[in-house]
């Protein structure tokens, strides 16, 4: 029965993996410049939490976001996590006020002991970046001569599957890497279409294709001293060459370019903290720097392209009352948190701003906690583009003993 279970759990999970990596995964028309919107890669509760993670240190949940957090996960148990999100936008344009919808797969993810407390793995699937957006302005040639409609329209996403290990070099310090293989496309068309049938409209399309390895370095120092225990973290990625190719498309003429190499990855680093008091109450906050503004994007620097800086600053509370108690709601999980972060793309301008809250549901019978999470995300600037989302995320996070070997 046990096996049964196991092969289950793991042919659910390549399903699952197929179907997260064809999932287009925003609907913003902020995704419209650069690789789009993108993704912080950590677990449904800890987007609840604002999106930490570099400082979280917990036996069950799996953090991607810190490759030296997979040793914090118990010796016997192997670890599970599925997520899905629902999304619904509201922007506005100059072309006035649209509404979006979306359904999405999210990610999934294992972890597991490798060598007693000294040695763990973590695998899985998750989205690094998405474009979707749909975007319409009607206007008039100078003196009225002339109506026209331009229509914006992008779609696709940057996937990335990831192997990582963690090393605990003691009891208080651990080290982590992970090795990512990306890979996806981002399609971006522009039509202008006249109301006067004497004039010929115009299509472009600009699809980029990319893929390559990168990597992540990860450190935790952590510390338990009666009902408190803290962690602090920090990562580091480097600037990464992509294999890229870039075809232009115009429907006038038929002109096709190709364009190949020309892309990096931009370096980044992040800290990150959390308090822990009786297992009840923790307390974390992140720090993180993209550098998109030196990174090549187009064969020219990013800042040439319009590209800057992103910083983003995550704070995140976590309570629950008894973890132990025998009234179910004594053991459910409420979390709450903000994220704040600078557009990365200098002509959008403005910052996104992100209120979150969830609840974690413990399923004692089977190792399974529940985690839901709302998310309000407003993003704005100056020109009078105008985003405001919400999103709900529903996963599971699946804990079972695995590695018990039973005493005949």
């Amino acid at each position: 029965m046990i096996k049964n279970k196991k092969i289950f759990l793991l042919l659910f999970a390549l399903t699952w993996t197929i179907g997260v990596a064809a999932q287009n995964l925003t609907s913003s028309p902020f995704s419209r410049y650069a690789y789009g919107d993108m993704n912080d890669n950590v677990p449904v509760g800890y987007r609840a939490m604002g999106g930490v993670g570099y400082g979280m240190r917990n036996n069950r949940a799996i953090n991607p976001a810190q490759p030296a957090s997979y040793t914090a996960c118990d010796t016997l148990t192997f670890m599970f996590d599925i997520a899905a999100s629902a999304n619904w936008s509201r922007y506005k344009d100059v072309g006035g006020k649209k509404n979006k919808a979306n359904g999405n797969l999210e990610y999934v993810t294992m972890q597991f002991p490798l060598y007693k407390q000294w040695i763990a793995m973590s695998i899985g699937l998750q989205p690094y970046s998405s474009v979707g957006y749909d975007i319409s302005i009607s206007d008039s040639t100078a003196g009225g001569g002339y109506h026209y409609t331009v229509n914006y329209g992008g779609e696709g996403n940057i996937s990335q599957v990831y192997g990582g290990l963690s090393f605990n070099i003691c009891n208080w310090f651990a080290l982590g890497a992970n090795v990512y293989y990306m890979w996806g496309e981002l399609s971006h068309m522009r039509m202008l279409s006249f109301t006067e049938s004497n004039v010929n409209s115009t299509i472009q399309y600009e699809n980029l294709s990319v893929s390559n390895v990168r990597f992540r370095a990860g450190a935790q120092f952590f510390h338990r001293w009666e009902k408190h225990a803290f962690s602090l973290g920090a990562v580091f990625e480097p600037k990464l060459k992509l294999h890229s190719e870039l075809q232009l498309f115009e429907t006038q003429g038929d002109t096709v370019y190709v364009i190949s190499g020309g892309w990096q990855l931009p370096m980044m680093w992040g800290v990150g903290g959390s308090y822990n008091w009786a297992n009840r109450l923790t307390l974390a906050f992140d720090y993180e720097r993209i550098y998109m503004a030196s990174a090549m994007y187009g064969g020219e620097p990013g800042s040439a392209s319009g590209l800057r800086d992103r910083n983003r600053y995550s704070f995140g509370v976590e309570y629950r009352h008894n973890p132990a108690g025998r009234n179910y709601a004594e053991r459910m999980v409420r979390r709450a948190g903000i994220n704040i972060q600078d557009e990365y793309v200098a002509i959008v301008g403005g910052k996104k701003i992100t209120a979150s809250i969830g609840l974690g549901f413990p399923l004692w019978s089977v190792g399974t906690v529940i985690n839901t999470t709302i998310e309000y995300t407003h993003r704005g600037n100056p020109a009078g583009l105008e985003d405001n989302s919400l999103r709900f995320t529903i996963g599971a996070s699946i804990a079972e003993n695995w590695f018990f070997k039973r005493k005949l």
